[in-house]
């Protein structure tokens, strides 16, 4: 059991470096629109689609839960359940540092996995809706996105149309996995 968890650590480890050698031309593009810290970095965020990751092999019904801590700091859980919506909890989190204070669209992730093993993740919001009813993110390397909204049950047309944006934004969506979540 050691031996496994040591081998999806190095596994983490090793993707969070590939990332930060990839070259100046992979870069993300640039945020769109400046975000109210207030109103999105508070609560949950529901997963609708994904690039594939190592660590998100079984995991449906993702979410992103933000909130602030007693000193006013941006406090991130992620979250999912394994193999159905109704399956084990397994979470991740840490504190969050804005990294473009007043566009507020760069967040940068302290994680610990299994409460001591430290992973640090950039995450760029590049588009969101104008009522805050769905976002965009990714890396800066071009290589992870995500796709979240507030609803944790969109149709099929505005799932379509968010895919399609992320398309538009350079991202290869082909290989986006589409993880299942909760009926309401």
């Amino acid at each position: 059991m050691k031996l496994i968890m040591l081998a999806a650590v190095a596994t983490l480890l090793l993707a969070g470096c590939a990332g930060n050698s990839m070259p100046q031309a992979q870069k993300a593009p640039e945020p769109r629109k400046r975000i109210d810290a207030q109103r999105f970095y508070s609560g949950t965020w529901r997963e609708i689609a994904r690039r594939p990751m190592t660590i998100t092999d079984g995991c449906v019904a993702g979410a992103t839960e933000y909130g602030r801590d007693r000193a006013g700091d941006i406090q991130v859980v992620d979250s999912c359940r394994m193999g159905s919506p109704h399956g084990e909890l397994k979470t991740v989190g840490g504190p969050g540092t804005i990294l473009d204070p007043g566009f507020n669209a760069k967040l940068r992730v302290n994680y610990k996995l299994y409460g001591f093993v430290p992973v640090q993740r950039d995450y760029w919001v590049l588009d969101r809706a104008d009522d805050y009813s769905w976002f965009i993110s990714a890396d800066p390397t071009l290589r992870d996105l995500y796709i979240f909204t507030r609803d944790p049950q969109i149709g099929d047309a505005q799932r379509r149309r968010l895919v399609a944006r992320a398309a538009a934004l350079g991202y290869d969506v082909g290989k986006l996995e589409l993880p299942e979540q909760p009926r309401r």
